[in-house]
């Protein structure tokens, strides 16, 4: 099961943000995963809270938000919605084209607690992979 790695790492990259701003815990962390990211959004959940144990997330809730597939089409210049299996071009039909969005998995957001307060303190737009 990579999710469990996946959610090693992001764990990692979620305890440099708190560390960087501060931050005693964190309460929530949002992702953003496409169905061509190879990450199974359900696995990736559970894994979580095992990852999360022992660590300033621990607790946090963790959303899921799935991205579209979308494809730039060579012929006629077009971003369109595709499917999974079948990549091409909503407008015109034509197989040639770039996939611009649907295999990322991006951390959208962190919602980090002051070590004060204990309070939600701010949220951090982070965006990179995980």
């Amino acid at each position: 099961m990579h999710e469990l790695a996946i959610c090693q790492a992001l764990i990692d990259q979620v305890t440099t943000v708190a560390r960087d701003n501060n931050a005693s815990r964190v309460s929530g962390i949002t992702l953003e995963v496409g169905p061509l990211s190879g990450v199974v959004p359900d696995l990736l959940s559970n894994a979580f809270s095992i990852a999360a144990a022992g660590s300033v997330a621990d607790g946090a809730s963790l959303t899921i938000e799935l991205s579209p597939v979308r494809v730039w089409c060579k012929a006629c210049q077009a971003e369109s919605d595709a499917k999974i299996n079948r990549l091409v071009c909503a407008q015109c039909g034509d197989w040639r084209t770039e996939l611009r969005s649907g295999d990322e998995m991006l951390l959208r957001s962190v919602v980090l607690e002051d070590a004060e307060s204990d309070l939600p303190a701010r949220q951090s737009e982070e965006e990179g992979n995980v």
